[in-house]
């Protein structure tokens, strides 16, 4: 990322060349003398692309707005008086800007959330540095489009939406997708997984599912397996959505917690017998 001298010298872009000087000697108000190209190599962090400080250069890289380069501008000593050794505002600006730490938030969604998809809106307040360098809050809502299948764990970053203080790149605000609990589904991975409580009988002789969606259909799935410990119903396509193609699903699978009876009676236990005998 660039220097923004514009922004340094707390001017707009479209300013003359007077309003400019007025700018930067403001700036070298607080400054000792010292040595131009010196200065901008301290200053900025990096050689001077002016091609000499001192007016024999040609200017910002790819021409500039200053014949002469900047020196040419101010005048041969104006940069040498701009900044002191050892002073306040140059030991401010002798470092490269540093980009500050990103800032993460969790995001609970719903199960519905990441099946349907949905836009989330967040409110925040930031610090921001106008063009006189004063420091200013403001607030901003930022919209989350969160897209049908995303997992946990999912990021969305929003660069450089942290506070702005001096020298110092704005952090990136980043929100990371968690999932909450559902009173029905589990997930893993792009599949559903619903678990039923059913009685022996039912587990013998059949039993019919009836489920409503994440989506708000109404399903009714009749299985005439015997259902047995470990046994899945698998139902295609009613899934989560795949995030790369939303087209796709995966699948809902069925499981059941077979319930057995604590006791039988001898009558009961001789019946079982001459059903099941083979």
């Amino acid at each position: 990322m660039g220097v923004d001298y514009y922004k340094i010298l707390g001017v707009d872009r479209n300013a003359k060349d007077d309003d400019l000087k007025k700018a930067y000697r403001k700036l070298a108000m607080s400054f000792n003398p010292r040595s131009a190209d010196d200065i901008f190599a301290e200053f900025f962090g990096y050689s001077s692309p002016f091609g000499g400080m001192g007016g024999g250069g040609s200017g910002v890289r790819g021409g500039s707005r200053f014949p002469g380069g900047m020196g040419g501008m101010f005048g041969d000593d104006f940069f040498g008086s701009a900044f002191g050794a050892g002073g306040e505002g140059a030991s401010m600006y002798a470092q490269h800007p540093r980009k500050a730490a990103p800032i993460e938030n969790r995001l609970p969604c719903s199960l519905e959330d990441l099946f349907k998809g949905t836009a989330k809106k967040m409110k925040i307040s930031r610090e921001i540095v106008d063009a006189s360098r004063k420091t200013m809050t403001v607030e901003e809502i930022l919209t989350i489009n969160i897209k049908p299948g995303w997992k946990k764990g999912t990021k969305i970053t929003f660069p450089e939406k942290g506070n702005e203080t001096p020298n110092v790149i704005p952090a990136d605000i980043v929100f990371i997708i968690d999932e909450k609990p559902h009173d029905v589904f589990a997930r893993e991975g792009n599949d559903l997984i619903m678990t039923l409580k059913i009685s022996l009988v039912e587990a013998l002789t059949g039993y019919t599912v009836h489920l409503t969606t994440l989506d708000g259909r109404s399903l009714t799935i009749p299985i005439n397996s015997i259902i047995h410990p470990g046994y899945e119903e698998v139902v295609h396509q009613e899934g989560m959505p795949v995030p790369k193609d939303p087209s796709r699903k995966g699948n809902l699978r069925i499981k059941f917690n077979v319930k057995f009876p604590t006791r039988l009676t001898y009558e009961q236990k001789a019946g079982i017998k001459r059903l099941l005998a083979p």
